[in-house]
């Protein structure tokens, strides 16, 4: 009876020892979650507002060009000014999203003039027909502004690190009204495999503050639900791999064709006002073949026409890759990730009747695993398909994703993400990842 006394004893002070030291963590943490739910909630209403702001210019040039469609032909005239904007103010070496993933690994410094620049030029490039989108533009102005009110907080080096990615997180939250997948993409995309949960509650408090003031503001959100989804079955699981693997070789495509093109411009044309200037006639004398205009600027038209329609052209995945290396690889501004979408979807809709899939899901799962194989970011795109076209098709947008992330090796869209695991098993790749987690160097 002594015993059991005394082991009760035991253990009770145990507990008592455990709950102090445990509630002392609790306590430390409260003014922790306090400071960056108002620093975050900053952060969104800020860059919430300037994202906002340029999605409604980015609306108003797009409808400009639908109406007027030979602005086109001021594309190289456009480039022209933006390559001149870069230099005036000293920000030619600019390398776009890689420059604001660089800040994040590192602490290396964002120029602030990012934010108009990327701003200006996004609008300059859309407004006369460059093939590229917004949300690696949003990324970039998030990512710029948030920079600087780190700087003006007098933030420590890591807190400025996961500043920079709530800035990326407001950005593309108001830009595309997918809360949930931009507070994780920040933390998904800079190293994939080792995950920042420190900024977990920064960026969802940063993400969720800019979708709000989006919907303030009232930015139109990208939804597309997709009804016609069958029953999940063996068949239609193995269809939904057949498709996914396809995706996946065209993410590598599309990533070898980016990088292709921006080394060919600046191996045979080295100046940069030469290069955006051929980049330009290219893409506006491509535009006067038959059926070419459709894949000037982002390529949302396409997305919209193949889930209302059900239809698009045999060859269109490979014509927006086309057009979209061509005026990103000469230096014109945007992003990668609507154009990402629509090949994605294009693919989806050439091959849902050869595998007997629906086109609305053929071409959502399209669309996910072609940004899963681009990004290397499974979590976001799966995030990003629920919020797009619903949860109901969880099963085919999760194999999408796993099957994309697998088979699209080590390919990516920025040069500065580091993918710190072996994709297919473990390897003295995964080896060092551990062992610089565990020693901050490899063995």
């Amino acid at each position: 009876m002594g015993k059991n006394r005394k082991d009760g004893g035991q253990l009770l002070r145990h507990a008592r020892e455990a709950a102090v030291r445990h509630g002392g963590d609790y306590v430390r943490s409260l003014p922790v979650l306090l400071k960056w739910l108002l620093i975050a909630g900053l952060v969104g209403v800020i860059v919430g507002a300037a994202a906002s702001g340029f999605a409604h210019v980015l609306i108003y040039v797009n409808q400009l060009r639908a109406a007027w469609p030979l602005l086109v032909l001021g594309l190289p005239l456009g480039g022209l000014l933006i390559v001149f904007l870069y230099r005036v103010t000293k920000n030619h070496d600019d390398r776009g999203t890689n420059t604001v993933l660089a800040s994040i690994q590192s602490s290396s410094e964002i120029s602030f003039k990012m934010a108009p620049l990327i701003f200006l030029s996004t609008v300059i490039t859309q407004l006369f027909g460059g093939s590229a989108g917004r949300e690696g533009a949003a990324l970039q102005l998030g990512g710029s502004i948030a920079k600087k009110l780190g700087s003006l907080l007098r933030l420590k080096p890591f807190d400025r690190r996961i500043i920079v990615m709530c800035g990326m997180s407001a950005g593309f939250s108001a830009m595309f009204g997918t809360p949930l997948a931009a507070a994780v993409f920040s933390l998904e995309v800079v190293a994939v495999g080792a995950m920042h949960y420190a900024a977990l509650v920064p960026c969802v408090t940063a993400s969720l503050t800019a979708h709000m003031m989006a919907g303030l503001l009232k930015v139109p959100p990208e939804i597309f639900p997709v009804a016609d989804l069958g029953s999940l079955s063996p068949l239609s699981f193995l269809q939904v791999v057949g498709l996914s693997a396809a995706v996946a070789a065209a993410g590598i495509l599309f990533c070898l064709i980016l990088h292709k093109a921006e080394h060919l411009y600046e191996k045979h044309l080295r100046n940069p006002y030469l290069r955006i200037a051929v980049g330009g006639l290219l893409v506006m004398g491509l535009s006067f073949l038959p059926g070419m205009k459709q894949y000037l600027g982002s390529g949302m038209g396409i997305i919209e026409r193949i889930f209302h329609e059900g239809e698009a052209d045999s060859l269109s995945f490979l014509l927006k890759m086309l057009f979209t290396a061509l005026t990103l690889g000469a230096g014109f501004k945007g992003g990668e990730i609507v154009p990402s979408f629509t090949i994605g979807a294009a693919l989806g809709c050439v091959l849902a009747p050869v595998l007997g899939l629906p086109v609305p899901l053929a071409a959502a799962c399209g669309m996910t695993g072609l940004f899963c194989s681009v990004t290397n970011c499974p979590i976001t795109a799966l995030l990003i398909a629920f919020e797009l076209f619903g949860f109901a098709g969880m099963p085919y947008y999760l194999t999408a994703a796993a099957v994309s992330y697998l088979l699209s090796g080590y390919h990516s869209l920025y040069h500065k993400q580091k993918i710190l695991y072996s994709k297919t098993g473990w390897s003295r790749r995964d080896q060092e990842a551990d062992d610089l987690e565990r020693n901050g160097e490899p063995e």
